[in-house]
């Protein structure tokens, strides 16, 4: 998806760590995007405009200058303002001037021409509210529901690792509500006017989704129809554990990875290997590399130096080693242990470095949608899908999708020369499939690419494998 701040998994600051000492410009503290704003010059413009046709245009704020508009068909431009007041719009994220040219009414009047048709913004039932999630943590939360009296379906939205305050950078909690389907929306501890701070520990993340859950629920009172959880990335973890623990009709995971961080990091490392022309053998002996770097990393290097350093020792003269990368692995690899040491407390955030799903996904008893992304550089989807598959085949209630030719965040890319990849908006049909497994629990439409791979128990009647 076009997200106003790329998602990863595991943004642990031992991603970064290393390259501090090499290039400060670099370093990152995990979680310091908790403080990210929308620019409040252009903020007024923010909301979903109603077009003439009745098709609508979804316009987002972008953590810097600019806004980004996204339609139903996954179409997105990121706009900027000119001096003389003109939008100018850049196809996905390139900087290329190309597609539809939006053009705003001044503040207040909230208005918009899209591709020739007029639009104005709509108003939505909004709840905003504190609630209390893990530890006695207050979280703000907001609930917006369709139009009308009725019961509608609720997705909570969870969150991957990013820090940045969803209450503001929440891609559906706008669209859904107009399209039938209640979104609650909650700040990440730490941001947004949440207590707490910042973490990847996801036992502490699902209890948090968790009550969010029962929080959508208390608020949406009559209203509540089917209440699921829904998110990318980091939720792959977060979201079914959260749904252990509390009753919810529905799951639905978007690029997430149903194994552990650690064995996300060596998977990275093959995929980077691979790409670099090397074999089997050189992956074999990589896999040294990672089991050394994984127990280093999830002990928080209580387990010591040594493993890193005989790591060095044996293939640091190897030709591939150069080609060594995965999120932390290689810049690890290449700091001193003094490094590493100065730096490596500011970075704890608590990450669950070796959960393994399977046990609650093997227990889980809640019908799921995983949509992944075919061609994902930061969650190899390999090993996934094939887990997914399997349970699925064991007749767990999961169905799994997948939209070839998409990178993280299930967006379509163009590829430079260098193998840098650019976002050009998320594939027809992605959202749509959202939108129906939370009304439905069942995929029955027209999904553009997206291959439905498996289906379990009652969901087989209502999708199609290889649609």
């Amino acid at each position: 998806m076009s997200q106003p701040r790329p998602f990863s998994l595991t943004l642990s600051g031992l991603i970064l760590a290393a390259s501090i000492a090499t290039s400060p410009a670099l370093a990152q503290v995990p979680g310091d995007d908790v403080n990210l704003r929308p620019n409040p010059a252009v903020a007024c413009h923010v909301g979903l405009y109603r077009l003439a046709d009745g098709g609508w245009v979804d316009v987002a704020p972008l953590p810097e200058a600019g806004l980004r508009w996204r339609r139903l068909d996954g179409s997105s431009g990121r706009m900027t303002q000119s001096a003389d007041g003109l939008w100018i719009s850049t196809l996905g994220g390139t900087r290329r001037v190309e597609g539809p040219q939006p053009q705003l009414g001044a503040c207040g009047e909230a208005r918009i021409v899209f591709d020739g048709q007029a639009g104005r913004r709509i108003s939505q039932q909004v709840q905003d509210v504190v609630f209390t999630g893990h530890g006695g943590t207050r979280l703000a939360g907001r609930l917006i529901l369709p139009p009308g009296a009725g019961s509608a379906p609720i997705m909570v939205e969870v969150h991957g690792s990013e820090g940045a305050n969803a209450l503001d950078f929440n891609v559906f909690q706008r669209f859904a509500p107009a399209s039938g389907v209640g979104v609650f929306v909650y700040a990440k501890r730490g941001s947004g006017g949440s207590e707490g701070h910042y973490t990847q520990d996801f036992d502490i993340l699902a209890d948090d989704a968790a009550a969010a859950v029962t929080e959508a629920r208390r608020l949406a009172g009559r209203r509540a129809g089917r209440v699921g959880l829904h998110g990318g990335s980091q939720a792959g973890w977060v979201a079914p554990l959260a749904a252990s623990r509390t009753p919810v009709d529905f799951v639905i995971v978007d690029y997430g990875l149903a194994y552990s961080p650690l064995a996300q990091e060596s998977d990275l490392v093959a995929q980077g290997l691979k790409a670099r022309g090397w074999g089997p053998d050189v992956l074999a002996q990589a896999r040294d590399i990672t089991d050394a770097m994984g127990a280093f990393v999830a002990s928080n290097s209580a387990v010591g130096y040594e493993g890193l350093d005989a790591v060095r020792a044996r293939y640091g003269a190897a030709p591939w080693f150069a080609d060594v990368k995965g999120g932390f692995t290689g810049m690890l690899l290449n700091a001193t242990n003094d490094q590493i040491r100065a730096i490596l407390p500011q970075y704890d955030v608590g990450t669950s470095w070796t959960y393994d799903p399977l046990p609650v996904l093997s227990g889980l008893n809640t019908p799921m949608l995983w949509i992944l992304a075919g061609e994902d550089t930061k969650a190899p989807p390999e090993a996934t899908r094939q887990r997914l598959i399997d349970l699925s085949a064991q007749g767990r209630p999961i169905t799994v999708m997948q939209y070839p030719g998409t990178d993280h965040g299930l967006t379509r890319f163009e590829t430079a020369p260098d193998g840098a990849r650019t976002s050009l908006g998320n594939p027809p049909g992605y959202f749509q499939a959202v939108l129906d497994w939370a009304r439905t629990g069942r995929l029955t439409g027209d999904y553009g690419d997206g291959r439905v791979l498996a289906c379990a128990g009652e969901q087989r009647a209502g999708c199609s494998r290889g649609r």
